[in-house]
């Protein structure tokens, strides 16, 4: 009897062995680093899928953006998206200029087309979009830049005619609230002055501090920077010379929006589009706060869109390929992308050489998200 019972208990051991365990659920991986803390709550409504135009991140997480009707924000990486439009601001689109100074001070600026070019609303939270204050400013279209809470420049539009093109600078010292004019170009006006030059377009403004800054632009004539100085708080201007490449003498030169920045106090790039036989872009390094500009030795073909990201840091996508520095522009790194982004690229942001964001616009006006983490050689749709 006891010879039977162990066989039966060793047949039930030997069953029990044979029986497949249960089936484990497959871990969906987390947006991001699971020791990441869960980002803060956000008492605004959700966006599902913003068809954004422009972004802004400060980091991995945090991030704001701008759709045709929209100011967004999110703290998650852009899978979550909120709206934090101020009250009265009914469109938003191209037409508007947001600075991001942090994720709590932001300024966007909506143009009265009505009383071009004599007048615009500023927008400014403190508080990251949960209260926004307005006043209206002097001017419409403008290029807005704030060293602080307080201070900040801006150069406005004033016309645009045959090649030439008027602007307006002005300065704030109480965070937009108040603006004064330091200068114009504008010949129709009493008080201008030919030092910034009326001849050529001015794409945008750079300043260093409330004493000196950049305008630069393009002038559509072969061989010329349009690239001037101030140090005396826009009062008067200066021209400013760069070492060419070989055969920019026959090239048209200009530098677009947002193409010459300042990283720091002391360091500082320039992004210049050289437009002849080939389509090239030139990299300009200043390591004394702009007092001298050094050419690095690659030109990047066919151009294309630039994130400054440090002094040391830099990304360019040039219409196929991915250019990412670590040195200060003397050698890149080149990532062909796994999506073909081709015409429909619209926008991209970085914050680190490994981590950025590009928006694209399909032919049937359809936006869409994209993100890498390896520095623009994959690439995931978020909220497509």
């Amino acid at each position: 009897m006891k010879r039977i019972f162990s066989i039966l208990l060793l047949l039930l051991l030997i069953t029990a062995c044979n029986v497949p365990s249960a089936p484990v659920a497959e871990e969906t991986p987390a947006p991001y680093s699971p020791d990441t803390p869960s980002p803060p709550y956000i008492n605004a409504p959700l966006v599902e899928s913003p068809a954004l135009v422009s972004i802004h991140f400060f980091n991995e997480l945090d991030g704001w953006g701008v759709t045709e009707t929209q100011i967004v924000r999110t703290n998650d990486g852009g899978i979550t998206w909120y709206d934090v439009t101020p009250q009265g601001l009914a469109e938003a689109g191209y037409s508007i200029e947001l600075f991001a100074l942090d994720h709590d001070n932001i300024w966007a600026h909506k143009p009265d087309f009505s009383n071009f070019p004599k007048s615009g609303t500023l927008y400014y939270t403190s508080d990251g979009g949960m209260t926004w204050t307005n006043r209206t400013t002097p001017f419409s279209g403008a290029h807005l830049h704030f060293l602080d809470a307080n201070n900040g420049w801006a150069l406005a539009d004033l016309g645009v005619a045959a090649g030439s093109n008027a602007v307006a600078v002005y300065q704030t010292a109480d965070g937009g609230a108040t603006w004064t004019q330091k200068y114009t170009n504008d010949p129709n006006l009493e008080n201008a002055d030919g030092s910034l030059p009326f001849g050529g377009l001015k794409s945008g403004l750079a300043p260093l501090n409330m004493q000196t800054a950049w305008v630069y632009g393009v002038t559509y004539a072969p061989g010329i920077v349009y690239l001037h100085r101030t140090d005396d708080g826009g009062a008067s201007w200066r021209e400013v010379t760069l070492p060419l490449p070989p055969g920019a003498e026959t090239s048209e030169l200009g530098i677009d929006r947002d193409q010459m920045e300042f990283v720091s106090p002391s360091d500082g790039f320039i992004a210049l589009r050289l437009t002849g036989d080939a389509y090239q872009l030139a990299i300009y390094v200043t390591r004394d706060g702009g007092n001298t500009w050094t050419l690095t030795p690659t030109l990047i073909p066919n151009g294309g869109s630039v994130d400054f990201l440090s002094a040391e840091e830099a990304v360019v996508y040039n219409g196929e390929q991915f250019y990412v520095t670590r040195d200060a522009a003397r050698t890149w790194t080149i990532l062909p992308p796994d999506v073909n982004f081709g015409d429909t690229f619209a926008f991209m942001d970085f914050v680190n050489p490994n981590s950025g964001w590009v928006i694209t616009l399909d032919p049937t006006h359809r936006r869409s998200l994209y993100r890498t983490h390896d520095g623009g050689a994959t690439w995931l749709p978020i909220n497509s």
